[in-house]
């Protein structure tokens, strides 16, 4: 049985047993009080707020960040606002105070409320979603717990998919027998051109019954259009698992707005929760397909298709915070912000010299999230040696990305609370890298 369903169902044989125990069972969460931020007049909307640099530097000031470096890799986590710390750390000292004493009389209650808090927010309902400890263990239940291949049927994934995905997704062969086929993605890339390849892959796989589609690809940030290769997907039988890790919380979606049945999401990344949070979605009437966690009962209870043992109780605890506080700035305003911050480097460095830019011009494909290497220059040593090189002689951080099939690039992402200023460093240190 999954901890927290083994918790709950304890919890309340011992408060039946104990009546005293629910008023002291120690401290309820402590509710934060979230700073408050300008006020937005009325009809602004999110592009022109994005140009309002007043109220970003006071979203920044909510945020502690380092001045070790000019920080661009920020889509590894997504660093958690002062209040959102400041809580974490007040839970985090509750529950190592009343340890056990909270964790089995008041922690599966609140970690329910965290949960439907974070459905809420998908746009899903509660019995939709697990928590997990990331979108990669949800990603992971997932795909290899997907029941219904059976030897001989095709899986998809592409080049863009994220590394660990990808190991997930050859492991079919080996625990369903599956035929794993890999495409790739066109370069540079086009919203048809896109769409186009996973059709001519549905076309030439009569035996496709999976598919992995990633919302935002960790490489070069392409939005990849998701709910329309979903619905051309549905209508041919091939389901498909969504990793949304990068796409919730900096784009203006929902869950629903996917049209797929499974997805995998993280809650540390543009949230801002604490690390270790994340969520699998099963949409109701899918739970059967996939398989329960190792010796679970099998039943409709998603919560059987997870086992994460114990758990951060205070990274649970925390999460409501996080989602307040992004509902606060608003997540139309963030995707709006993040992609002015992006355009800000990418359309300068397009007109650089000897720098390719790995990015769309289509609104429709671009995240925070893009990439540039130096032209010929494709290798993984070669953007190790650049990354070092931005460090060492310009203080700028960008993180070296490798999977494509047309070779390694410098991931180059900005966080909400980044100036404009950081980007036009990261132009500058271009050009100079560029004349050599």
């Amino acid at each position: 049985m999954n901890p927290q369903r083994r918790a709950l169902l304890c919890a309340g044989s011992l408060a039946a047993a104990l009546p005293f125990a629910a008023g002291a069972a120690g401290a309820a969460p402590l509710a934060a009080v979230l700073p408050p931020l300008p006020t937005v007049p009325p009809g602004t909307t999110p592009d022109m707020l994005a140009t309002r640099p007043a109220y970003w530097q006071a979203v920044a000031a909510q945020y502690d960040t380092t001045d070790a470096v000019v920080q661009l890799d920020n889509a590894f986590w997504g660093s958690m606002a002062r209040p959102v710390l400041a809580h974490y750390e007040q839970q985090l000292a509750m529950v190592n105070r009343d340890n056990a004493w909270y964790a089995r009389m008041r922690f599966p209650a609140d970690f329910e409320a965290a949960r439907a808090a974070a459905a809420k927010a998908l746009g899903v309902a509660t019995d939709e979603i697990v928590l997990t400890r990331g979108a990669t263990e949800a990603l992971q239940v997932l795909i290899a717990g997907y029941n219904r291949l059976q030897p001989g049927d095709t899986v998809l994934y592409a080049d863009i998919d994220y590394d660990n995905m990808i190991t997930v997704m050859r492991w079919l062969r080996q625990r369903r027998g599956a035929d794993v086929v890999a495409i790739t993605m066109p370069e540079p890339f086009t919203h048809d051109s896109v769409v186009a390849a996973y059709v001519a892959a549905m076309d030439r796989q009569p035996k496709l019954k999976l598919m992995l589609l990633t919302h935002v690809n960790h490489r070069n940030g392409m939005v990849l259009p998701v709910a329309e290769i979903s619905r051309l997907a549905r209508e041919r039988g091939i389901d498909v698992i969504v990793d949304t890790a990068h796409g919730f919380g900096q784009l203006d979606m929902t869950i629903p707005d996917l049209q797929a049945d499974f997805a995998g999401i993280n809650l540390h990344k543009w949230i801002g929760a604490p690390v270790g949070v994340g969520a699998a979605y099963i949409r109701r009437g899918r739970v059967a397909d996939i398989d329960p966690y190792m010796g679970e009962t099998a039943g409709e209870d998603i919560r059987t298709r997870v086992h994460t043992g114990t758990v951060n109780f205070a990274a649970y605890l925390s999460l409501p915070t996080a989602l307040d506080l992004h509902a606060q700035i608003g997540v139309a305003n963030k995707q709006a912000r993040l992609r002015l911050l992006r355009n800000r480097w990418v359309d300068a460095a397009r007109g650089i010299d000897g720098i390719e830019v790995l990015a769309s011009s289509d609104p429709r494909l671009t995240s925070a999230i893009a990439s540039f290497r130096l032209k010929g220059r494709t290798s993984v040593a070669d953007n190790f040696a650049l990354s070092k090189k931005l460090v060492q002689e310009h203080g700028i951080f960008a993180v070296p990305r490798d999977g494509l099939a047309s070779g390694a690039c410098l991931r180059v992402t900005p966080g909400i609370f980044t100036p404009e200023s950081h980007l036009d460093k990261l132009v500058e240190a271009l050009r100079k890298v560029a004349r050599g």
